[in-house]
């Protein structure tokens, strides 16, 4: 390494590029590009010094001793400080580019199953084939089954579906709301009550269109349940409903929204913040958060912050920023939420009443163009992730393995995601993450996963959309 060099250069940042005056403003492939592509490679490859895409490191490979050394360098091996350059959010950018140059490398020397419809897929602990469930779909969002056996299917441009007798009814189901589909917007998730069969009661989560007191048109995530009688949505009754002026013009993103029943009578549903990352730390609004209600859409009595002057008293948790998977582990009747990160950062989280999960104050991730958004990984009061995916895989629905066909995947929890196109499978033991395995890769944007009655593992795919299952091959 030419410490003469870096000595310069860092003399030159200290003075003209202060932290102060460009803190949150250069881009992280910017930054490696000026300082560190001389000696590490334009692709980090290694030159005069190592390579970082391999796993030999003479310091550690961690988050914090990357950070460390960036920050403090190292002198025995002619590293330079950059902590009087850089400030801290862009030492975060830098590590988070790293990451992400890293499995990029990594990802384009593994072989992960990219099976077609009829191939024989052999992973740790089964072997199986995909079957096609659906197809002729419209951005599936969701599924859930009717006791009789009928799927329902949710399709993000507004639409309810069924399949009965292993096919797609032509006709969607008719009368069901209106929805503002526009960019991530639409009919989200479908849920069934867990005593169906007694009151035939469906759920459906929405981004619900309004116009706000000044006539703008704004929406927000919404929650209604109704029945199905002779194909058509009969009955509603409005759920949850956020104050309209708290609805949001700006930005079609981050609605959310998943429902999970605990079988106790409570309904746990999950909002993003709607691209308003500070309204994830404000409880007097309802976006950026995990909400719990009764089945019929009361607010508990016991819920942590009903009884706070202004605050919307369905809040559980906040400080999430787009949570999209929401599930009980039926071992433990721990609630587990993943959710949306910035550019890395996507997170696996246990949902625990009353707590700050810490968005957008501490993130693993920076801003989706490259800037940095924050120094700050943890602080006091806010929780950590069990795990955080970094580079982004772009985490979706998720659920925990409860079928038969599957014995070894008995309480695994399945994870979707849509970039990186994945399934995972992970294991879980005392609330720690123990193992992964991607299962699939590839095939399609993974929106969601679920346990079908059958016991078989559905996914939910988009593009091209449709419905597979995972079918045991003995």
């Amino acid at each position: 390494m030419n410490v003469f060099r870096h000595g310069l250069l860092l003399a030159l940042t200290s003075t003209l590029l202060a932290p102060a005056a460009f803190a949150q403003k250069r881009e992280a492939s910017g930054l490696y590009a000026q300082f560190c592509a001389s000696c590490h490679g334009a692709k980090l490859q290694g030159g005069t010094s190592p390579s970082m895409l391999d796993d030999v490191w003479r310091y550690g490979g961690d988050d914090a001793t990357l950070t460390r050394i960036i920050r403090e360098g190292t002198a025995e091996a002619g590293m330079p400080a950059f902590g009087g350059a850089f400030s801290d959010a862009e030492i975060r950018a830098l590590v988070v580019f790293i990451r992400e140059q890293r499995i990029d490398y990594q990802r384009s020397r593994t072989s992960v199953a990219q099976p077609s419809s009829d191939a024989v897929i052999k992973s740790e602990q089964h072997t199986f084939t995909l079957e096609t469930v659906a197809d002729g779909l419209r951005e599936p969002w969701s599924l859930a089954w009717l006791p009789d056996g009928r799927m329902l299917i949710t399709e993000k441009p507004g639409t309810l579906r069924i399949v009965e007798n292993g096919k797609l009814l032509s006709a969607p189901v008719a009368g069901t709301p209106e929805v503002n589909s526009g960019g991530q917007g639409g009919l989200l998730e479908v849920a069934t009550h867990p005593d169906y069969a007694k009151n035939g009661w469906i759920y459906l989560a929405f981004s619900h269109p309004a116009k706000n007191a000044q006539g703008e048109n704004v929406s927000m995530t919404k929650l209604v349940r109704g029945k199905i009688r002779d194909g058509a949505w009969t009955d509603e009754e409005a759920i949850w409903t956020a104050p309209l002026e708290t609805y949001r013009r700006a930005g079609g993103v981050h609605y959310g929204c998943r429902i999970a029943f605990d079988g106790k009578g409570y309904l746990y549903f999950s909002h993003g913040e709607r691209g308003t990352q500070e309204h994830a730390q404000d409880i007097k609004r309802p976006n950026g958060k995990i909400h719990r209600i009764h089945d019929d859409g009361r607010i508990p009595a016991d819920n942590p912050f009903v009884n706070e002057p202004g605050a919307i008293g369905s809040i559980w948790t906040f400080g999430n920023r787009n949570p999209q998977g929401l599930d009980f582990d039926p071992r433990t009747g721990v609630l587990w939420e993943t959710e949306h990160g910035p550019r890395g950062g996507d997170e696996l989280n246990i949902v625990s009443k009353g707590l700050n999960y810490g968005w957008p104050v501490i993130t693993y991730g920076m801003n989706y163009n490259g800037t940095p958004i924050t120094g700050e990984t943890a602080r006091a009061g806010m929780e950590q992730p069990v795990i955080h995916w970094t580079p982004s895989i772009a985490v979706c629905g998720i659920d925990f393995y409860e079928g038969g066909a599957f014995p070894k995947w008995t309480g695994n929890l399945f994870v979707t995601a849509l970039a990186q196109q994945e399934l995972r499978r992970v294991v879980i033991e005392n609330n720690q993450v123990t193992h992964q395995e991607v299962m699939l890769k590839d095939i399609a944007r993974l929106r969601d996963v679920a346990s079908g009655p059958d016991g078989l593992l559905y996914v939910v795919m988009n593009g091209p959309d449709r419905i597979v299952r995972l079918v045991p091959v003995k």
